[in-house]
């Protein structure tokens, strides 16, 4: 049996970051040569992802990254199984180089997309996954992914579970608007941004429900038309959670179409990112 050094284990565990004992051991297997070594410990990486696949992931973080000239803005969610882990430096250095990647790169639909792309430090961002996984132990899962250019508004919770991208159009007189705007959409969770939003045919269906209802009630046909009206923001606002139809968190004798409406702008769109959703 091949001699193995201390030496070795040390160079192993500097190329591996992997325990000393673990680095040992696989050069043992190895015969003491170091590239078969790295080969048996990425194996261990596979065992670890089977063996931990059904676990549920309901820790994580939101990464967001702007771009120099304040252009374009990317965000992305990794998912874990605990607390500590989503507070690591491990899960950050892999989260910021993911969201680098997504914001610098050509763009991903996925986090598996975005997976199979450079490493913007070197490398590969799969092979940076399969090496922190094997160094933790536990499964972790890029979760969504959103890159979004303009006048965007961005907020993350102080616990990093929750995110906002805020799109708006024009020129904010006031840019803290928009992060304001941002928070609001992570406090009320609103589900569309504007009515235009809202599913046609829901919307149809609601109105052709109020109509009958204010008929049946025997109010003139011009009465009807404004109740129908006043209940249809009422719908928009409550049930069809549309953004700009709610009163503002921070100002709630206005909505947040009025607010945007006084900074000069308009609501495009937003996306919600959130560990435990």
């Amino acid at each position: 049996m091949a001699e193995i050094t201390a030496a070795a284990v040390k160079a192993l565990r500097e190329k591996t970051d992997l325990p000393m004992m673990e680095c040992k051991r696989a050069l043992v297997d190895a015969g003491g040569d170091e590239d078969k070594a790295i080969e048996i410990l990425r194996e261990q990486y596979e065992k670890v992802a089977v063996k931990r696949a059904g676990n549920a992931t309901s820790e994580g973080f939101v990464f967001t990254k702007v771009s120099e000239d304040g252009s374009e803005v990317a965000a992305v969610t990794m998912l874990c199984e605990s607390a500590p882990v989503a507070g690591s430096e491990a899960l950050a250095e892999f989260g910021n180089a993911c969201v680098e990647q997504l914001l610098t790169g050509p763009g991903a639909e996925s986090g598996e997309a975005l997976m199979e792309q450079d490493n913007p430090a070197g490398g590969s961002l799969k092979e940076m996954f399969e090496g922190m996984v094997n160094k933790i132990r536990e499964k972790i899962v890029i979760g969504q992914v959103a890159r979004v250019a303009g006048s965007v508004g961005i907020y993350v919770h102080h616990d990093g579970k929750t995110g906002v991208l805020f799109q708006a159009e024009g020129e904010a007189k006031d840019s803290s608007v928009l992060r304001d705007v941002a928070m609001h959409i992570a406090a009320m969770r609103p589900t569309v941004a504007t009515v235009d939003h809202v599913d046609s045919a829901a919307v149809e269906a609601e109105r052709v429900r109020l109509t009958e209802e204010a008929k049946a009630s025997g109010k003139p046909e011009n009465i009807v038309e404004k109740i129908v009206d006043g209940r249809m923001k009422v719908y928009f606002r409550e049930e069809a959670g549309v953004l700009t139809e709610q009163p503002f968190a921070k100002d709630d004798s206005k909505s947040v179409g009025q607010v945007l409406a006084e900074n000069g702008l308009t609501a495009k769109d937003f996306t919600l990112l959130s560990v435990t959703e």
